[in-house]
């Protein structure tokens, strides 16, 4: 057997300062970085107290023994840099906001913290005690923080669940030119999740101006890196993706500065990605103020050994001896500092010394707990909706023909519109045609993704956020669930998470295979899953006519919308505007497809046209149904006006979807009914379902599972004869 040995090129480094490097510090940049270390001690110190006096809500991850690789990495960026944190963020985020608030000549060593930054100082606690004046209102606390316009893309309290995200802000800033780079924080655990590979892959693929920093503090709560990794350094795993590794001790602040500065300007020349461990470590326990080896993961040598060379004993001791500080700066340095911090105390906490507690005054009023999960709307205002029978001049068009004319007028009329998914670009057309001409029209705007759904809708998450229009298509329902922590940890919850302001113009579009003879896993309506996130509008376009006017509506929106295609209606033709692609049909309207006096149909999607045709049938037994197509799905978004007004007619009203009976919006729609319209109602709603198993792929059995015309139609008729 013929072998030859390869080998990696990769271009892996270990950065340390020397003592010459040390002395070519700018003094006003060391007395920075180290007037915010100390800063930031002071403020997590005092919040696991306030902690400990049951002041804090909730867990306290605080990153005490790392502030050096926080302030150190920010002194490298620009004002217009982003970035994003994990659950342990507090230093990165305080860093990262005094930087944006002070001017750059601001000297520590001769001034105090301005008015600007003591009060942002003020918010970031306040966020972490749940009180209004914080940046998010006091939702988002310890591990939701954001401040867009300080570059704060937002910290995530899902390990890993926001690296996907920084991914997609480096993706948009990359597409409009900025020249801003993407720094993104998360510790040695979110290296072993699958979102990391898969962001760090598109990164590398697509060249995004990202610098990934892995804080290796050598636990995730209390299981060692060296028991959770194959690999020593972690650093290494950059060389799976094209890019450079370095590793730096996190406890070095000028070495992390140079390091995190080569990393950026080499980014701004499309010379990135990069990935960076910086070597630290957490003096307490994942969360608390208690030392790890009180919970006996570590032993009491170990941590007495990484104190000893704890950054903020290290660092002002090497500048007072190179001569960049003078004791006394020092001393006002840390006085100043902590009168900050305690500033911010007083603001937030009454009653020190007796019974300390957050000010009643400060907490959020209580009726505005539900306010911003979703946009107010104010973004469609002004829009004139319309119907079929607006327009006189008609064409027929197949289904799958209007999602691609549609989807390219919007890339036709919004040059930073991109569409994303995979195999979109191949075949002509996607798939199954639904993307036609797209990629020959607008190149490098129809972009194939690899297989990894939880990469790219991240990364079209975090574009989103930015304010790019993103189009992403899931091929089939069911990989939702491979992207379920981006489509329901993140996208359906950032708005309300971050305080209700975030937007996210983002449209998904999935084709739903039920009845396809495609099994278990590629068969799924996914309509119940996403109705139990309400941070998510849907629709269900059951004809072309729909698909153009909600696409467009979908895509005006500032919220995050998931359009549900049904396979059956793809080689349909249905009558459109002849020419027209620009009209758009309104949110939370239903539409009567037929008027009926014995009971109410409500259904959607690739049902309508089913329905449609058994009304004949219908009207054979003597049956008077009124078709109600609902279009819009979300709860919020039901047509409740056009319900109660049917029943008030018929009295009574069957449900009917495809999808299986618990992955439906069915049971949901009869309970709300129930209650809603108990007087109007001769009989208990009916829902009409599929077998509650996985489609299987056998012909006859999955006709077997499915729901049936011969079943609608006795159902709807024993329905109609309840009298």
């Amino acid at each position: 057997m013929k072998t030859q040995k390869l080998s990696c090129r990769f271009d892996w480094q270990r950065w340390s300062s020397t003592p010459q490097d040390l002395r070519a510090l700018d003094p006003l940049l060391a007395g920075r970085i180290l007037y915010q270390m100390h800063l930031i001690r002071t403020f997590e110190s005092e919040l696991l107290r306030l902690k400990n006096l049951d002041c804090v809500w909730g867990p306290v991850h605080s990153s005490v023994g790392q502030e050096a690789v926080a302030a150190a990495a920010m002194a490298a960026l620009r004002g217009g840099d982003l970035i994003a944190g994990s659950h342990r963020a507090h230093h990165q985020f305080l860093a990262k906001v005094l930087d944006f608030v002070l001017p750059a000549s601001w000297d520590p060593r001769r001034e105090k913290l301005t008015p600007e930054a003591r009060e942002a100082v003020r918010k970031t606690l306040a966020e972490i005690l749940g009180l209004a004046p914080g940046w998010c209102g006091g939702r988002g606390g310890s591990m939701h923080l954001r401040c867009v316009e300080a570059g704060v893309l937002g910290t995530n309290a899902i390990v890993g669940g926001g690296i996907p995200i920084a991914t997609g802000a480096a993706f948009a800033e990359k597409r409009r030119g900025s020249g801003a780079v993407v720094a993104c924080f998360f510790g040695d655990g979110a290296v072993n999740q699958g979102s990391f590979h898969e962001a760090l892959n598109l990164a590398g693929l697509w060249k995004l101006p990202i610098v990934y920093f892995v804080e290796n503090n050598r636990y995730a709560v209390a299981t060692s890196a060296a028991t959770a990794a194959a690999v020593e350094e972690l650093s290494v795993r950059a060389a799976a993706y094209a890019m450079r590794g370095r590793i730096v001790e996190g406890g070095d602040p000028a070495a992390v500065h140079a390091v995190t500065a080569e990393a950026a300007e080499a980014c701004r020349r499309e010379e990135g990605p990069f990935l960076i461990e910086c070597l630290c470590y957490r003096h307490f326990h994942h969360a608390g103020d208690k030392p790890g080896s009180a919970f006996g993961y570590r032993s009491r040598k170990e941590e007495e050994e990484e104190l000893a060379r704890d950054a903020l004993q290290t660092f002002p001791a090497a500048l007072l001896e190179a001569g960049l500080l003078e004791r006394g700066q020092w001393e006002l340095m840390r006085s100043d500092a902590e009168e900050a911090v305690r500033q911010a105390v007083e603001f937030c906490i009454e009653g020190e010394g007796t019974r300390p507690r957050p000010r009643p005054g400060l907490w959020p009023a209580v009726e505005t707990a539900a306010h911003g999960a979703r946009s107010d709307g104010r973004e469609l205002a002004g829009l004139e909706y319309r119907e079929i029978e607006d327009f006189s001049r008609l064409a027929e068009v197949k289904y799958s023909d209007a999602i691609a004319a549609v989807s390219g007028r919007w890339l036709e009329t919004h040059p930073e519109a991109v569409e994303l998914g995979e195999e979109i670009a191949n075949f002509g057309g996607g798939a199954y045609g639904a993307t036609r001409g797209l990629h020959q029209r607008f190149p490098g705007r129809v972009l194939n993704t690899p297989i990894s759904e939880g990469g790219f809708v991240g990364l079209a998450c975090g574009a989103a956020m930015r304010g790019l229009p993103v189009i992403v298509e899931i091929m089939f329902p069911d990989f939702s669930l491979v992207a379920a922590d981006q489509l329901f940890n993140q996208i359906a919850k950032a708005r309300h998470m971050y305080g209700g302001s975030t937007d996210l113009p983002l449209v998904v579009r999935t084709r739903i295979a039920t009845g396809c003879g495609y099994g278990g896993q590629h068969s799924m309506d996914p309509a119940g899953l996403f109705a139990l996130f309400p941070g998510w509008r849907m629709v269900a376009p059951g004809n072309a006519f729909d698909y153009i006017g909600l696409f467009n509506t979908a895509m005006r929106s500032l919220d995050p919308v998931v359009i549900l295609e049904h396979h059956s209606l793809y080689g349909l033709k249905f009558p459109v505007p002849e020419g027209e692609l620009d009209y758009c049909v309104a949110f939370g309207r239903a539409r009567r497809l037929a008027e009926g006096t014995d009971l109410t149909v409500l259904t959607y999607g690739g049902m309508t046209s089913r329905l449609l045709g058994l009304r004949p049938h219908l009207a054979e037994r003597g049956i008077s149904a009124e078709l109600i197509d609902l279009r819009t799905l979300d709860a919020p978004g039901i047509d409740w006006a056009i319900i109660g007004e049917s029943l008030a007619r018929t009295g009574a009203v069957a449900v009917v979807e495809q999808a299986a009976a618990s992955q439906g919006i069915g049971a949901r729609l009869s309970a709300v009914i129930t209650s809603r319209f108990f007087d109007a109602l001769d009989a208990p709603p009916l829902l009409l379902s599929s077998q509650d198993v996985p489609p299987p792929v056998s012909r006859v059995l999955e006709e077997a599972v499915l729901i049936g015309d011969e079943q609608i139609l006795a159902g709807l008729e024993g329905l109609a004869r309840r009298r």
